[in-house]
């Protein structure tokens, strides 16, 4: 039984666009290794940008640099 977890920031992954992500990796252990879709777990965690570091770095703080 696969699981697959799946970390992204959340900053507005919509319902469809994480639906397509669980899809096609599921799609892709199918494809690739075999696996049944049937026992595949997939899980999308939405990590806040203040919980997510860069190069020691909070992504928040790199985003406000970047569009500075």
């Amino acid at each position: 039984m696969p699981y697959v977890n799946i970390k992204i920031t959340n900053e507005g992954a919509t319902p469809a666009q994480k639906e397509q992500l669980i899809s096609g990796v599921t799609q892709l252990l199918v494809d690739v290794l075999g696996k049944n879709p049937n026992t595949t777990v997939v899980v999308i965690d939405e990590v806040a940008t203040d919980n997510w570091g860069i190069g020691g770095i909070p992504v928040t703080r790199l985003r406000q640099q970047s569009s500075a």
